[in-house]
Formats: C-alpha cells, sequence, structure tokens
C-alpha cells in the first residue's frame, strides 16, 4: 500500500476529494506509482504530483487511470471536471489576493491612507512635494498617472489673490482724499507683489517637479525588491538572482505564491507565464499540448525552455524578473511550427484577472 503524503490545506474541498477518490483507486488496485505510471503512459515524477495534489491531471491522465483500475471512466471524469472548476476558481482568487497587494503596497508608497479613495489634497501653500527616488536594485511600484496642468495659474487656483486683491472696506467719511489715495496704492502694489511671487512659485513647481524639498529629505522608504533582506515565508527558499535556473515547485515560488499574469496559445496548446511575487520570478508553463511541444521565456539576461511531456505538460526553470511581470512573454512551438506568444491577462469587470486556461496551479 502506497503512503501517501498529506494533501495540501489549501486545496479546495472538491480537489481534495477528487485526489482522494484517486488515491482510494490506486491502494484498491495494488499498483505502485512506478506500475501505474508504466499502465498509462505518464510519468512517476507527473503521477506523484497528481496523487500528493500538487498539480491536477489532465483528463486523458484519468481516463488512463481508470482503465487500468477498472473504474468507470464517466464517473471519474465527472469529478475531474468539478475538480477542474475548483481548481481555476482558487486560482483566480490568488490573482485578486496578489492584485490587492499590490495596490495596497502602491498606495503605501504614495503615501495614501487605506480608506483614501482620492490623493490628498494639495495645501493652499502649495508646500513643495517630495519624490520618492527608489533604491538601486529594488522594484519600481506603478505610479498612478497624473494628468499635467497645460493652463496658466488663475485666480481660482491660488485663493489668495482674491483675498489680496478684494478692494478695501469703505474709508470713513473723515479720512482725507489724499490719504485715500496712498493707501489704495499701498494696496495695489502689495497685491501685485504677492501675485508675482505666487505667479513664479506655482510656474517653478509646473515646470520643476523633482525639485525643492526633495533634495533635502531623508531617505526614502523605498519599495522593497529582491536585494533587500527580507523574510521568506515558510517552504519558499529563494529569492531574485538566487532562483535562476531552479525547479519553482522545489524552492517553494508556485502553488499559492503565483499569479498567470500573461497567457496564449500555440496550436492547441496553453502557453503561459507564472509569477512569483515571493520569489521576485517567472517560468513559462505549456498544458494541453502533443508531447514534443516546447515553451520558452527569456527575462533579465536569462533564457528557460521546458518541452512537453506525455502528459502534454510542463514547465521551465525560473529566471529573475525585476520590472512589471505583465511585460514578460512566453513563447511556445508545436511540434507541427505552429508558434504562439503570450498576453497579459485582461480584467474582468470586476478588476480581477480571466480564470486560468490552465488545469494546474504551479
Amino acid at each position: 500500500m502506497p503512503r501517501w503524503k498529506a494533501l495540501p490545506e489549501e486545496l479546495d474541498p472538491q480537489v481534495r476529494e477528487f485526489a482522494g477518490q484517486l488515491r482510494r483507486l490506486v491502494d484498491r488496485s495494488g499498483l505502485s506509482v512506478a506500475a501505474l505510471a508504466d499502465a498509462t503512459g505518464y510519468s512517476k515524477t507527473s503521477w506523484e504530483r497528481y496523487l500528493n495534489g500538487r498539480l491536477l491531471p489532465p483528463q486523458r491522465a484519468v481516463v488512463a487511470l481508470a482503465e487500468a483500475t477498472g473504474a468507470q471512466p464517466a464517473h471519474l471524469t465527472t469529478l475531474w471536471e468539478l475538480a477542474e472548476r475548483a481548481w481555476s476558481r482558487d486560482e483566480m482568487r490568488q490573482d485578486v489576493t496578489m492584485e490587492a497587494i499590490s495596490v495596497a503596497q502602491a498606495r503605501a508608497a504614495l503615501g495614501w491612507d487605506a480608506d483614501q479613495a482620492e490623493p490628498p489634497a494639495k495645501s493652499a501653500k502649495f508646500t513643495k512635494a517630495t519624490k520618492v527616488a527608489p533604491a538601486p536594485g529594488t522594484t519600481q511600484l506603478p505610479s498612478v498617472p497624473q494628468q499635467r496642468r497645460t493652463d496658466s495659474p488663475s485666480a481660482a487656483d491660488f485663493p489668495e489673490w482674491a483675498a489680496a486683491a478684494a478692494p478695501s472696506p469703505a474709508a470713513p467719511a473723515a479720512q482725507s482724499p489724499a490719504r485715500r489715495t496712498r493707501r489704495g496704492r499701498t494696496l495695489m502694489i502689495a497685491a501685485g507683489a504677492a501675485g508675482v511671487a505666487l505667479m513664479g512659485g506655482a510656474a517653478f513647481l509646473l515646470l520643476n517637479p523633482g525639485t525643492g524639498t526633495a533634495k533635502k529629505t531623508a531617505a526614502p522608504r523605498s519599495a522593497a525588491g529582491p536585494s533587500a533582506k527580507q523574510v521568506l515565508p515558510a517552504g519558499v527558499r529563494c529569492t531574485g538572482a538566487g532562483c535562476v535556473g531552479k525547479d519553482p515547485e522545489a524552492m517553494g515560488c508556485g502553488g499559492a505564491h503565483a499569479i498567470t499574469p500573461s497567457r496564449g496559445r500555440a496550436g492547441r496548446a496553453v502557453i503561459e507565464v507564472r509569477y512569483s511575487k515571493v520569489c521576485h520570478t517567472a517560468w513559462a508553463r505549456i498544458s494541453r499540448a502533443a508531447p514534443g511541444d516546447q515553451a520558452t521565456l527569456s527575462a533579465g539576461g536569462h533564457s528557460a525552455t521546458a518541452r512537453a511531456e506525455r502528459d502534454g505538460a510542463a514547465y521551465t526553470p525560473m529566471v529573475e524578473v525585476t520590472g512589471d511581470p505583465a511585460k514578460v512573454a512566453a513563447c511556445g512551438t508545436t511540434v507541427a511550427g505552429v508558434k504562439g506568444c503570450s498576453r497579459p491577462v485582461p480584467a474582468t469587470p470586476a478588476g480581477a484577472p480571466a480564470p486560468s486556461a490552465g488545469a494546474a496551479v504551479r
């Protein structure tokens, strides 16, 4: 009887039930994992992943297991379809969670409060804003686009102008005409000087947004990147350049720590880019492919290629990613010569990435 490992705690109940059913069928048949691999045509490594809940098997592998163990393929396929939908929903939730974390980090870097829907209003005194400069080797968080003003400053932009230029109260009737004239002339000179000073300051800020007090501020808080020392989550064994060329599953960068920023097709094969924000790495994944179809990914001066096995799936070693993962593309080539590359996953109306086209969440 095979000694199974405990299934991951984060597995969806339907996926857990399906994996348990596969284990029971293998136990009842008396087959070892190696014997099951010989009987179905799928590798021993693939079956270990399937039976331990690390990877959802393709439908063809499920049918092959049913034939090898004497089970009803139709019943087992029905359970597989339910598990496949649950697996896709889980991946979508993970993508939404990672997106929410990115938005929170971006707001924190910009100095917004968590419950603030709009940027903080500028002070009427127009204090020069400091520009946060990222530390060398760190990943720059996406900035919120700002529309640049093309019109000149007006009185509506500077309330002080209206206050300074407002006509003074009528002087007492007892004042002489000469005194009223001198007072009006003084107010006009003061208002003009204040207006010139304000216009000069506003023009300087508009034309030089990065100067001023930004030079005098202390070292700003920079976004955490691969070079920053950080405490890695349990099970994660590398980050950044230390992960290059390594297996994402063995290093703990896959599973719940990975999202799918881009996806495409090469013929019938699904080509995906998997990105781990914890490890700051990406890798290409090919699924639903024919044996011999391959996927290639390049980023950060490194490239990696994986060739699909008999189970129709494979993934490349990791490469380091220091920029926007949506700009990292993976391309696939089928044995028939059909080529295709991944494209950024479009957002749904709710703001969440579209569900994964593949069954695995590695």
